[in-house]
């Protein structure tokens, strides 16, 4: 379970953003360098670009630290602190947003 929502967010989007315009900020350069197969530009702006829509800067920060280290995201989804539950209500909305997004068309 530790990396459902992690690996949702990244393999399940593989086709996204046909463009040329790629969108950086914390999530996408998390993205990238968490060297994961399914990982691409394309991808990882996608992703960036529905994290600039739904999550502050703060909240992108704080995702982006699962890329690094998934036990962090794993914890946070178990912690009995309320600020923990909000937080993971607002990347759970994002996590299956980006899914809908960035999800490979067929």
């Amino acid at each position: 379970m530790r990396y459902i929502l992690l690996a949702g967010a990244v393999a399940s989007a593989a086709a996204c953003g046909g463009g040329s315009r790629v969108i950086t900020g914390d999530i996408s350069a998390a993205c990238l360098e968490a060297d994961r197969r399914a990982a691409s530009p394309a991808l990882c702006s996608c992703i960036q670009q529905v994290a600039n829509q739904s999550l502050s800067a703060s909240d992108q920060t704080r995702a982006a630290s699962f890329f690094y280290d998934p036990q962090l995201a794993q914890d946070t989804r178990q912690s009995d602190s309320f600020r923990d539950e909000r937080f993971w209500d607002r990347y759970r909305a994002f996590t299956d947003l980006a899914e809908q997004i960035c999800r490979p068309a067929g």
